[in-house]
This record gives C-alpha cells, sequence and structure tokens, in this order.
C-alpha cells in the first residue's frame, strides 16, 4: 500500500474525488486508490464502439451540475464547458404527441394547452426557489430544514404526485407523461412518494439551470477535479484494490466511495457486528441494461423538435410507465419498457465524427439480469424515429449483471448504490444525521449510499471528507474555488 500521507480516499468516482480535493484543499497529504485503470467510475467516457465516438459509461447529462452546492462552490462550469439545452428533455407520444419540456417554463407551459396552467402552478414555486429546494433535498431528511417554506411546497407536491392523487392535477396525458417520465429516473414503482420527490427536483432543475451536458464527456467532470487534486498536493494511485481496512491502517483519516456490501466485506473484522449488519441489510435496487450506438447520422426523430434536445424519454404515458416499471418491480422485463435516451452529439460535436452521432440509453431490469435489452429498446425507438436500424455502425450492449465493470458500486446494474425508497433515504446506510460516520473513528463512508443518495453532486463525498476534517482536525470547510 503507498501510506506514509495523512488521509486516503478509496473509489475515484465522483463521490471519492470530491472527497479528494476537499481533503486536500484543507492541506492534508492525500493519497486516491482506484481499483480500475482510470478514473470517474460512473462519470467515464470511452470509445464503446468505434474509433472517434465517444460514449459516456454511466451518467451523460448532469442536472445536478450547476445546481449542487459542491459543484458551485467548485466552480465546475469555469472548469469545463457545460452546454445548456433549450429543451431540458421531450417525452413523445402515440399519435404524433410530444411533451417537450422547454427550460423556459411559460413556453413549456404553454406548450401543453390545457393543462399548461397546472404544470405552471407545479413547478413555479420551486424553480423561484431553486436553491433552498437544492439545500433542502441535498441534507440527510433527518435534519432540521434549513427552508421550512420550500420543504413544505415541495412535499405537498411530492405528497400528490406519490399517491393515487397523481390524477387530479391533469385532464390530459401529456403533462403526467413529462413528469412520469422524469420521475422514472429513478426505478421503482409508481405512484411512489421517493419516485415522485426525484422526479420533482429534477423537473425543478429542467427549468432552472436547466439539464446541461459536458462537451467532451462525462470524463471531463472526472478529470476537472483530478485535476484539481493533484495540483493541491494529492497523489492518484489506480489499478490498485483495497479489500481490507486493514490495509489502510497507515492512515490517520479514510474515505471509502464504496457500496455497503464492499464496506462490510472490508470491515467485518473490525467494525462491530451491529453496523456490520445494517449494512448487509441495506437493500439493493434493481438494474439498468443499456446499449450504446454509432450512428451514421442523427436520429430521424419525427417531431422535430426531439431532434433539439439531447434526453428523450420513451414509455408512452404515465399509465403505461407505471405498469411497466411494476412489471421491473416483479421480476420481469416488460415488452414495453420505459427507456431514457441521451443523444450528446445534438450538442456537442465532439462525441462523433462530423456528420455522425452517438446514442446512449438504458432501460429498467431487474437486479443482476444478464439479457441484452438492446433490440427491445430498439424497438421503442424505431416507433418514434423510423429508420434508425438503418444508421448503426457499431453498438455496445452493456447488461446489468456486467454493470461492475462500469464501477463495482454499481453491481447488478444498480446505479443508485441502493434501492431508492423513503425507508432508505432516511436510513442511508442508518438512522443518522452525519450517516457519513462509521462507528471506528477516522473512517468514513461517502458514497451514494449515504445521503443524499444518487446523482453526479459530489455531495456525498464532500459531507463525509467536511465530517472528518471536523472530527480529526477541528476544520471547517475549505474553499473551493478556482485559485
Amino acid at each position: 500500500m503507498v501510506g506514509e500521507r495523512d488521509a486516503v480516499v478509496v473509489g475515484a468516482g465522483p463521490n471519492g474525488l470530491a472527497a479528494a480535493v476537499t481533503l486536500a484543499r484543507a492541506g492534508l497529504r492525500v493519497d486516491l486508490l482506484e481499483q480500475a485503470d482510470r478514473i470517474g467510475g460512473g462519470a467515464g467516457t470511452r470509445e464503446l464502439t468505434l474509433p472517434g465516438f465517444h460514449h459516456d459509461v454511466g451518467s451523460a447529462v448532469h442536472p445536478m451540475a450547476l445546481a449542487s452546492p459542491f459543484f458551485r462552490q467548485f466552480q465546475i462550469e469555469r472548469r469545463i464547458d457545460l452546454r445548456v439545452p433549450d429543451i431540458s428533455f421531450g417525452h413523445p407520444l402515440p399519435h404524433g404527441r410530444s411533451g417537450i419540456a422547454y427550460r423556459d417554463l411559460d413556453r413549456a407551459a404553454e406548450a401543453l394547452g390545457r393543462d399548461g396552467a397546472a404544470y405552471r402552478r407545479l413547478f413555479a414555486p420551486l424553480v423561484r426557489r431553486v436553491r433552498e429546494l437544492t439545500a433542502f433535498t441535498g441534507e440527510p431528511l433527518l435534519q432540521l430544514p434549513s427552508h421550512p417554506g420550500v420543504m413544505l411546497e415541495y412535499g405537498l407536491r411530492a405528497l400528490e404526485q406519490g399517491s393515487p392523487a397523481w390524477r387530479l392535477r391533469f385532464k390530459e396525458d401529456v403533462a403526467p407523461a413529462l413528469l412520469s417520465g422524469t420521475a422514472a429516473h429513478t426505478i421503482g414503482s409508481h405512484p411512489r412518494l421517493a419516485m415522485a420527490g426525484a422526479g420533482l427536483a429534477l423537473g425543478t432543475h429542467a427549468h432552472a439551470a436547466g439539464w446541461p451536458v459536458p462537451i467532451g464527456g462525462s470524463q471531463t467532470i472526472a478529470d476537472a477535479l483530478a485535476a484539481d487534486f493533484e495540483a493541491h498536493g494529492g497523489r492518484i494511485v489506480t489499478g490498485t484494490r483495497v479489500r481490507s481496512l486493514s490495509e489502510l491502517e497507515s492512515y490517520d483519516t479514510v474515505v471509502l466511495d464504496v457500496s455497503t456490501s464492499a464496506l462490510a466485506a472490508m470491515g467485518a473484522d473490525r467494525l462491530p457486528a451491529r453496523y456490520v449488519s445494517a449494512l448487509r441489510r441495506f437493500r439493493r435496487g434493481n438494474g439498468v441494461a443499456k446499449m450504446d450506438l454509432a450512428l451514421a447520422g442523427p436520429v430521424p426523430w419525427t417531431d422535430p423538435e426531439l431532434r433539439r434536445t439531447p434526453t428523450i424519454h420513451l414509455g408512452g404515458t404515465r399509465e403505461q410507465i407505471a405498469a411497466s416499471e411494476r412489471q421491473v418491480g416483479r421480476s420481469r422485463l416488460p415488452d414495453r419498457p420505459y427507456v431514457l435516451l441521451v443523444q450528446p452529439s445534438v450538442i456537442d460535436p465532439t462525441r462523433a465524427p462530423a456528420g455522425k452521432a452517438t446514442l446512449w440509453a438504458y432501460t429498467h431490469v431487474p437486479y443482476d439480469c444478464p439479457v441484452d435489452r438492446t433490440e427491445v429498446m430498439l424497438d421503442m425507438v424505431q416507433e418514434y424515429a423510423p429508420g434508425i436500424r438503418d444508421l448503426i455502425l457499431a453498438r455496445s450492449a452493456t447488461p446489468a449483471s456486467r454493470f461492475a465493470d462500469v464501477s463495482p458500486n454499481f453491481a447488478g446494474g444498480d446505479f443508485a448504490t441502493g434501492a431508492v425508497t423513503m425507508t432508505q433515504m432516511i436510513k442511508r446506510p442508518i438512522v443518522s444525521r452525519t450517516p457519513w460516520r462509521t462507528p471506528l473513528a477516522g473512517i468514513y463512508l461517502g458514497s451514494s449510499a449515504t445521503s443524499p443518495g444518487p446523482a453526479v453532486h459530489g455531495l456525498s463525498g464532500w459531507y463525509a471528507a467536511c465530517t472528518a476534517l471536523h472530527d480529526r482536525y477541528g476544520l471547517g470547510a475549505p474553499e473551493l474555488g478556482i485559485d
């Protein structure tokens, strides 16, 4: 092991990198150990199909990049090129109709016709107070809310959209489909409070700062964090797997960007049995099966507005999405699944050779499912973009059973590193106002298995590192802006 430094971070995904930057900025001598040959974890970009076609291995669009308090302090928008589309996402429906989530809330509402005013009333108070909403949703649920007013606005809307009352606000089916397509970014049955809350937060960001795409791929986010870390004396060691906490005894402080099952295995001989049991009880979520395509040209959507947005939700009406998600929850594979699709070449010309394009898409499947769902997803795309198959130059498939190759934290395709339910948002992975602390002095958990949960926001790692700085050194959070 490397050793002989103050602190170590295990895992170089976005949360691990955020923790490493924070500790190094505070003046500690920090090692960052990564099992893979490259940093980034789920925020990586690779040539998965053909040379010159750059595909995101995990996350592709980043609603939290401009909203996360960590990234705002880090000034990520000054370090990489983040492009924000005029249309945050689109949702095609049968009979030539589409829901179009323009970033401008008034324009989005106008396009929804009879349901436009109801849609505006749903989001307008949250968009106006998006900073306060982000602060609330980025905290552990056991904290006293720093902004009780926005908590009430958000909570009432989540209760409505996460219950059978979700049908009452709207008269037609386009606005509800927009909401369900966004809520389905979080895997689970509908209507449920956790899905509705996540969907409302994502929808708010869609109409506030927008859903940016990093030019050059998600890897640029990881690379910007790594560059800052190394500029402040940090040391990155790749190709290094840590199997036991005993390997890290030379460090005063340890932050682990790992899953609960990995922490239980690493610390089984040192952690209290009760804590290990809690880690092992932390329930895994269902998974995703992903496809990446190299295309000879842009996706030929029949609706021209869908050619202008990076993000498309497929799956039909709210009721159809709910039905397909229930099937996944029952360990079945739906014939017409929900599909989250990203066409980054719409906004990023660096992803493919001139005139060509890349496509990224996933669908939900049972945990660790080995089935390649590419053909089923292509059927869903073909319905609204006839001729898509004729454009395919090459393809790459990642079934849920192979997602550990993307990141060990995503084993089984569970990219949320644990099921997202209200119980597991309160108990993530334990019931605590500081869930990043473990019972062992100096050992902290900083992955998305802790609050505030999944997404590329860096907050779990940041909070873990700040907690460590307070506990071990009596230090506050360091400045993160560009020197």
